[in-house]
């Protein structure tokens, strides 16, 4: 039918005739995006603390780290070698609750070249240090980037690397479990930082803990630790590896482990309910970095005032 119109439109000239040729060519309905019905095998957020414990030494690592893991030729080959030979992945910073910016939005890496240029782009943007660590900000601003992408997956990961505990922003568990209602599994890089802190802030030792107990979240979700900034480009290597091959072991949740019942999910927006599926509790309290941070500017300033 199209061939018979665009023929017909050949063969009368007249200028009416003609437009009405050239509407009539015209599918009426709202536009598709050309990417609206992409199907990828992981959509992935990446989302990078960039808080004030973070010098601009340590922000240089840290993103060097993500550079060099998406030039690795064998994170290349394990993108393009997914059933759909390809993944959809955004990059963004966060630090205090109201504070994240994303750097690059939603990207399809379908090639070689498409990944080389993603992480060009990242190369070159520029370096950005913040003050507060809000995971449970972090966490909610990643609900709106997946609202937002025009890709379609079985699998949706946050992904959330930092080297602090939440201390801003409201309670993580809670935002914790407002993402995995979602739909979207957490894994975690806890960044083990014996360097010093520029505020003086305490450094947290069994971060990896904190992460396993109340950041990560949903079916074979993980964390990776990096155990230095300079070990971070190794440790976001790994991760990457597990996350797109989705190679991570399952896991016993909780609620099972201490109740022998896996409790009842209710699906959300078609998609499936991961609250309950968290790997262990955290026995200091999944408020400890707010607990430390009065702590700390109780000390430094009495009241706090």
């Amino acid at each position: 039918m199209p061939r018979l119109r665009a023929a017909l439109c050949r063969m009368y000239g007249s200028a009416v005739f003609m437009i009405l040729c050239v509407l009539a060519l015209v599918p009426f309905g709202p536009a598709i995006s050309q990417t609206a019905s992409v199907e990828v095998d992981l959509e992935l957020a990446l989302g990078i603390d960039i808080s004030g414990s973070i010098d601009p030494e340590e922000a240089r690592l840290q993103r060097q780290g993500y550079v060099r893991a998406f030039r690795d030729p064998t994170v290349v080959r394990a993108i393009l070698s997914g059933y759909n030979g390809r993944i959809a992945v955004t990059f963004f910073e966060w630090s205090d609750a109201w504070r994240q910016q994303t750097l690059i939005g939603w990207t399809l890496l379908d090639s070689e070249t498409a990944v080389a240029a993603f992480a060009s782009e990242l190369e070159a943007r520029p370096l950005t240090v913040w003050t507060r660590t809000s995971i449970a900000g972090a966490m909610r601003y990643a609900i709106r980037q997946f609202d937002q992408s025009p890709f379609k997956s079985e699998r949706r990961v946050l992904d959330i690397s930092g080297d602090g505990a939440n201390n801003d922003g409201g309670l993580i568990t809670e935002a914790r479990d407002l993402v995995l209602s979602q739909g979207i599994a957490i894994n975690g890089l806890p960044i083990i930082n014996d360097r010093p802190n520029p505020w003086g802030f305490p450094n947290q030792p069994d971060l990896d803990a904190y992460y396993e107990g109340c950041v990560i979240g949903g079916p074979r979700s993980f964390i990776v630790v990096a155990r230095s900034f300079d070990d971070f480009a190794d440790a976001v290597r790994k991760k990457l590896l597990q996350e797109i091959v989705d190679a991570a072991p399952d896991f016993l949740p909780i609620e099972i482990a201490q109740t022998g019942s896996r409790p009842r999910l209710e699906p959300t927006d078609g998609r499936p309910d991961f609250r309950g599926y968290v790997r262990q509790s955290y026995q200091p309290g999944c408020d400890i970095g707010e607990r430390m941070s009065r702590e700390f500017w109780q000390r430094r300033f009495g009241n706090g005032n």
